[in-house]
């Protein structure tokens, strides 16, 4: 069996989402115990953020997509809030795209197996 050695960028940038969607899910639960209409879909985002920081730890290929679909979405929602906002999220885009999908990082993601026990 060989061992893939994980970047210290894949690691770092898995611990952001780890860390963004504990203290975004932390942050807006109060919202949702409030009723907040949107809180559900909020939370579910926060979650999403920490399977992307679990399974890119565990060099699954999946997670490099839905953790760029995920900064996406937010450059999206940018849209709607000030400028500033907007050009910080595309900015890490394309710093999370770079980190995600360049050649070297590629080989840590290259045929991830689960493992049975």
């Amino acid at each position: 069996m060989s061992v893939k050695k994980r970047s210290i960028s894949i690691t770092i940038l898995a611990c952001v989402y780890l860390a963004v969607g504990a203290v975004g899910f932390a942050v807006h639960f109060r919202e949702l115990l409030a009723g907040h209409p949107d809180a559900p879909a909020i939370e579910l985002t926060e979650c999403l953020a920490i399977v992307c920081g679990v399974f890119l730890l565990r060099g699954h290929n999946w997670a490099r997509w839905l953790a760029l679909a995920w900064i996406a979405f937010h450059v999206v929602l940018s849209i709607f809030h000030p400028i500033p906002e907007l050009v910080m999220h595309g900015l890490l885009c394309v710093a999370f795209a770079w980190i995600l999908f360049r050649p070297g990082t590629e080989r840590y993601f290259r045929n991830a197996r689960v493992d049975p026990n």
